[in-house]
């Protein structure tokens, strides 16, 4: 049998001798468990060579005797950044690279009876041989396992990886092709394979087969054919289906998904649909710990991509990320751009072989994610490079030849080497809406499958606490954007610069280590006026929204009062009181948002002799579907902090035992006035208090951030009633219960 156990309980002290690997004590080392990050930070200005040092993990085990006639490997989903491993004073090998897994086998040297110490030297310096390193870059890589570490226990063959191709996937008869990557210590002639595809639990096809397992390294190709009444996987529908094989005494499963998704000089077509890619860019850092988050963190990030904001694309920008985040856009039908390390600047020799590693490790690990339509073999926004990048490219359609390649340029006439010609267009979205002509940007006389992979962002960055005009400019920017390329019927499509503020280095953001250039904060907390761009764009009858661009006051905006006023909403129409008298009654407008499935809405004046601004009043929006009053929001004339409110993304959580990551959810804190308005320019001191099995990421007590803040609480694997709340100088919240079970 092939069986994976988790391996996440370590030890770590943060440093590293030589002598470390010969030793075999815990005396200066803690407990951890992974996820981890080498160093906790504040959430800005801090020095971000604080976490570039090398660290030391261990971690001691004994194995049952019966392993001494089994083969053991170590699998390490992702280091950063370079990692060296020692099991018993021996060392296993070096990985570098932070953002891909990676495998050493242990069976020669491990310790039947007695204790077996693994040692893992981390170097979590930016060493100018590893990409992204070599120069400067917008975002923190941090340092720390920092993702999942498994034990794989197996006989003589290991299959260490399992490729499925549905084919024919528009026909009635459709067919999966199969391929397994083995390692065997011996031959293996005629064993037996099956091969059951089922959804659900419900088995669909159980296929039986030969197959002839070589010495050493090898692949097996088996094909299921006549596979009918099979549902498609979509943006709207993902069905997916799993495919179990059992080869020998290997038992293997992947989850795949039946659908067709082309780019094309008309548009992307999913399916055979024609689809306007509309979607963010997403780094995958939090506050405090970096990457260093755990499967229910990640899964919740697609969750808010999907089902708060609506987006149907994200970009990985500018890295792999986590199999957690992955599988979860495979589940809700949200595509996605994956793409390699780095950040424009290209290496030696050396790099680039490591760079071209990267894409085969970023395909081997993606391939089944039937989530994923796009390749990313370029370094992002870095000049021409015709050999290195032909090699790059040439390695993706090696590995897989079903999905098309993709290379992010940010200078026009690049070198098109890629199947899609990607471009960070920063024209789009500007306010006299001169964005980039294809042709223009590839330098070609004909038209070629055309990504738009940023636009917005930078251009712009907006804060909670920002006055209404930046970001108001802030929501313009993505609606005009998303706007221009809805228009463009060449174009596949455009993500924006970005779903989530991030940490970054101190060349770039205000300088506090901060670049606020998404539509969420670090904390996921939205920038309501931004957020609600694509909020705004889910239908109306399942979801409606209604997001005025006010925070109704009379000193906010340029010259004082409230208008001109966006309202961002995805109803019919939109009718305005102030003081209970009628005011106006709003439309989308599309006299400037032509493109938008629902335009934002324009207010420029109100009825003259209506109200006195000095006197000033209440307000209330009410939004209608099919003549049917849906949704409202009310502004108070003289907001003050009435409550203090709390949520917990999950109720429920997992208690684990001490050999499996921690669970975590999210708390989110907001002073609201006395119509549950947020209060953006409220930056109180907040002091969290936790109770019960679970502890706090980050301080107990820190300011919130334009009236609100987040904190997340990880579990200690006991299990019980956590009860979080929270105080400020004014109010205190209610308790919200957790359950860790």
């Amino acid at each position: 049998m092939q069986i994976t156990y988790p391996f996440n309980d370590w030890y770590y002290k943060d440093t590293f001798s030589p002598e470390d690997i010969q030793t075999t004590g815990l005396d200066g080392f803690i407990p951890v468990t992974l996820p981890h990050t080498n160093r906790e930070i504040p959430y800005n200005y801090f020095d971000e060579t604080s976490t570039m040092f090398v660290s030391c993990y261990r971690k001691v085990f004994s194995i049952p005797e019966d392993w001494a006639a089994k083969r053991v490997f170590l699998h390490f989903e992702a280091v950063a950044s370079v990692a060296d491993v020692y099991l018993n004073g021996f060392h296993l090998g070096q990985h570098k690279g932070g953002y891909t897994g990676f495998t050493f086998e242990l069976t020669e040297d491990l310790v039947i009876v007695g204790d077996n110490v693994l040692t893992v030297k981390v170097d979590s310096t930016e060493r100018d041989d590893v990409p992204p390193f070599g120069y400067l870059i917008d975002y923190l890589c941090y340092g720390g396992i920092y993702r999942e570490v498994e034990l794989i226990v197996c006989d003589s063959a290991y299959v260490t990886a399992m490729h499925i191709t549905p084919q024919n996937v528009l026909e009635e008869e459709k067919a999966l092709e199969i391929k397994l990557w083995t390692d065997s210590t011996v031959e293996i002639a005629d064993a037996p394979l099956t091969v059951t595809l089922s959804k659900d639990g419900e088995v669909i096809r159980t296929a039986s087969f030969i197959a002839d397992i070589p010495e050493g390294k090898g692949t097996i190709h088996i094909a299921l054919d006549d596979l009918r009444d099979i549902k498609l996987w979509s943006v709207d529908e993902p069905q997916l289906y799993t495919v179990k094989v059992e080869l020998d005494d290997v038992v293997v499963e992947e989850r795949c998904g039946f659908r067709e998704a082309k780019f094309t000089v008309n548009g992307f077509h999913l399916n055979g649909e024609k689809i306007k890619l509309m979607g963010l860019n997403r780094h995958q850092s939090y506050p405090y710990v970096g990457n260093a988050m755990p499967k229910r963190a990640q899964e919740r990030d697609a969750e808010i991509l999907k089902k708060e904001l609506g987006v149907n694309i994200v970009r990985t920008s500018h890295y792999p990320q986590s199999r957690h985040f992955l599988n979860r856009c495979d589940e809700l039908g949200l595509l996605v751009f994956e793409e390699i390390p780095g950040w424009q600047y290209i290496g030696d020799e050396e790099w680039k072989d490591l760079a071209v590693q990267n894409v085969e490790d970023m395909i081997m690990e993606g391939y089944n994610h039937p989530s994923i339509i796009l390749w990313g073999v370029r370094i992002n926004e870095s000049d021409n490079d015709f050999a290195f990048y032909q090699r790059t490219n040439e390695k993706a359609h090696e590995i897989d030849p079903t999905r098309p390649t993709g290379g992010v340029k940010y200078i026009e006439n690049a070198d098109f080497q890629e199947d899609v010609f990607v471009m960070n267009d920063f024209d789009t979205g500007k306010y006299d809406r001169s964005h980039l002509d294809q042709n223009l940007a590839t330098g070609l006389d004909h038209d070629v499958p055309y990504l738009i992979s940023e636009f917005a962002g930078l251009w712009h960055p907006s804060k909670r606490w920002d006055d209404s005009s930046e970001r108001v400019e802030q929501a313009l920017r993505h609606a005009w954007g998303h706007d221009e390329v809805a228009l463009d019927d060449r174009c596949c499509g455009a993500l924006a610069w970005c779903a989530f503020d991030y940490n970054t280095h101190f060349q770039f953001g205000p300088g506090d280590r901060i670049c606020y250039h998404g539509v969420y904060d670090m904390f996921r907390i939205p920038k309501p006026w931004a957020s609600a761009v694509y909020e705004s764009q889910k239908d109306r009858h399942k979801e409606p929204v209604l997001v005025p661009a006010t925070i109704w006051s009379n000193g906010d905006n340029d010259r004082g009062g409230f208008l001109p006023m966006y309202i961002f909403s995805n109803c019919d129409y939109v009718e305005v009181f102030i003081n209970g008298r009628f005011a106006r009654r709003l439309y989308p407008y599309r006299r400037w948002f032509a493109g938008l499935k629902h335009a934002p809405m324009y207010m420029d004046r109100i009825p003259k002799g209506l109200w006195d601004k000095w006197d000033w009043m209440d307000s209330e929006f009410v939004g209608y579907v099919d003549g049917e009053a849906v949704i409202r929001r009310r502004f108070v004339r003289n907001p003050v902090p009435t409550s203090l409110t709390v949520k917990a993304d999950d109720t429920v959580l997992r208690a684990q035992n001490k050999e499996e990551p921690y669970d975590v959810t999210r708390i989110i804190f907001q002073t609201v006035d006395q119509y549950g308005n947020s209060l953006d320019y409220l930056m109180d001191t907040i002091t969290i208090s936790v109770d019960g099995p679970a502890e706090l990421i980050g301080p107990p007590t820190t300011v919130m951030q334009g009236g609100c803040i987040a904190a997340w609480i990880r579990t200690t694997g006991e299990k019980g009633t956590v009860k979080v709340c929270a105080k400020t100088s004014r109010l205190e919240s209610e308790t919200v219960e957790v359950l860790v079970d």
